[in-house]
């Protein structure tokens, strides 16, 4: 499995997240590790938030918001932050 396929079943589900992470485990490749920390920190704020009424509805909506821009982003071979994506570069450097 090429880099762009893993980031992409990365950002597929928290499953997908979990296959792609041990795929990558054998063979880091830092494309796939890049995403990798973004959804981690997507999926991690969603479920912290979502449990809060109103204001974690809200959250989990721009969250999606994000999730499609860093899928997007994988689709297209890119490396971009998505916005506050240097916080989960940062927090999940040990990936």
């Amino acid at each position: 499995m090429d880099a762009r396929t893993k980031a992409i079943v990365a950002h597929l589900t928290l499953i997908g997240w979990i296959i792609a992470f041990i795929v990558n485990s054998n063979e880091k490749e830092e494309f796939t590790t890049f995403h990798l920390r973004q959804t981690l920190g997507i999926y991690l704020i969603g479920i912290a938030l979502g449990w809060v009424p109103v204001f974690g509805w809200i959250c989990n909506i721009i969250l999606f918001a994000f999730w499609l821009l860093s899928f997007i982003y994988a689709l297209q071979g890119q490396q971009k932050t998505i916005p506050f994506g240097e916080y989960f570069q940062d927090w999940f450097k040990a990936l």
